[in-house]
Order: C-alpha cells, then structure tokens, then sequence
C-alpha cells in the first residue's frame, strides 16, 4: 500500500475542549511530529504539498484546522493566546508530548503564543512570514490585496504569497496547481471566523510598553524566514524577531513577498532540515 502524502492522506478528528479538531497525520514515524499552523483565512488545504511532502519523507507532518476553522467546530478565538490555547489542547489530545511547530504569518503569531503557554510542549520553531506582538505594519498592503477582486478569485493567493516579478507569479501559478489537486478538502474560512482572526490581529499588533520583552524568555532555537519584500506583515518583522529572541537564526529570500518558502520550497526544505536535525 502506498505511503499516504499531503493529497492522499484521509481526515480524521479528535475531540478536545468541546471541539472536534479536524486533522491529516502523515510521514516517517518515529522522532517528534511537526505540526503546523496556517495564515489568514487558510485551511489544511492551503498548505504547499511541496513543503508538507518534502518534510514527510523524513518525519511526521500534523496540519490541522483549529477551533471553527475548515473541517473543526468551535468557535475561532478573537485573540491568538486563545488560539493557541486551543490548539495545545489539540495537538495533547493526540498523544503528543512534545513536538516541533511550524507557524506561517498568523500561525507564526499562535506558534508563538503556543510556546509562552507550553514551553515543555515545544523543541523548536519555525517561524515564517510572521511578527511578534506590536508588529510594524506600516507598510503594511495586506488590507487592499485582501479587497481587490481577483480572476479567478484563487489569485488572491498569488497576490498575498508570491512576488509580482515574472518569476515569482510563475511561482504562484505552479502553488495553485499544487493547492487545488486535493479534491475532498476543508470547507473555506466563514466570514465570522475570518472578522475575529482580524479581531485578533489588531489586538496582537497594538504598541504597548514593553510589547516585545515576552521573546526574552522564548529560548527554544527558532528559525525566523522572511520574504525580501513581504506586503502583509512587512520584512522587518522577521529582523525584529531575530532581534529579540534569544536563541535564533533568519534568513531573507530574494524576490520574495509574505510566502518564500512557496517561492523556493527546495531550498527552504534544506534550510529547514538543516536546523530540525541540528
């Protein structure tokens, strides 16, 4: 029987918090699973198979969508501690004691928050097209990408991830390809899920005395990956978190907007196995 990839791979679900958690389990089993957490209005499905597939050739991948997300009940928190709240109580009820967490734009910010609650829960991050609390936005173009109209509305996608330079929309037309060959896939974001994950933006991204000295205490190696030109949460976020936290690493893609490692998903693959296996 073939080995299960990110198309192939059934949904299952577990019950944790009064929430019946949606899920896909797959990989090489034996060391720590890596689970991931997706951006804005994302679902399982909007996760790169090039990225999922190249870390399952090596250890277990866990996608999953969180409370009122996708295939999941609940209710979506309006804040991300509460969104990671209830994504440790996921990631406990299926046994899992300690794992490595993948967290992409504001995945990142609840890959972060996941950590200051369960430090023990966590070895390593990988953090990606992301900031911390307080984040700069100022140059910020996520509002009027996510208002345009797109045609096909799928190119929003290309819009928020890739570049606009010949490569990088190549790029964005291949990730579609790539997004779209799962046929049973997670129900889109409501719009009420999606006005509190911008609930939970704004209040993560208010400037506050000392926003920043809770990365201080985030020790965990932690990998940082910007885009060169990152429209939704702007590049130097990625240099910020560098900054302040303690005990990590970033690198900067070329040609790159709010998504490098879709860009260049081979070269992030080893980049990434690099420091996983360090």
């Amino acid at each position: 029987m073939p080995e299960a990839t990110h198309d192939t791979v059934p949904t299952q679900f577990v019950e944790a918090k009064g929430i019946r958690f949606a899920y896909r389990r797959f990989g090489k089993r034996g060391g720590l699973p890596l689970v991931f957490n997706i951006h804005f209005r994302g679902t399982m499905d909007h996760w790169d198979p090039l990225i999922t597939d190249g870390f399952a050739k090596n250890r277990e991948v866990i996608l999953f969508d969180n409370a009122g997300i996708g295939a999941s009940s609940g209710e979506t928190p309006a804040s991300f501690p509460a969104t990671a709240t209830d994504a440790i109580a996921f990631i406990k009820a299926l046994g899992v004691e300690k794992a490595d967490i993948v967290g992409y734009s504001i995945g990142g910010k609840t890959a972060q928050e996941i950590v200051v609650q369960a430090p023990d829960l966590v070895r390593k991050l990988v953090l990606v097209g992301t900031g911390p609390r307080g984040a700069d936005t100022q140059a910020s173009k996520s509002a009027e990408i996510f208002a345009a109209r797109y045609d096909p509305p799928e190119h929003l996608w290309i819009a928020v991830h890739f570049s606009a330079s010949p490569a990088g929309r190549a790029a964005g037309r291949a990730y579609l390809e790539r997004k779209l060959r799962r046929k049973d896939r997670s129900p889109e974001v409501s719009e009420k899920s999606a006005a509190a994950q911008l609930e939970a933006i704004a209040k993560s991204n208010e400037k506050t005395e000392g926003v920043l000295d809770y990365l201080k205490d985030i020790r965990h190696p932690t990998l940082v990956v910007g885009g060169s030109n990152d429209l939704i949460i702007p590049t130097i976020n990625s240099y910020t978190l560098q900054q302040k936290l303690p005990n990590a690493q970033l690198i900067i893609y070329p040609d790159t907007n709010h998504a490098p490692f879709y860009q260049y998903p081979d070269l992030f693959l080893a980049h990434a196995e690099l420091f996983l296996n360090d």
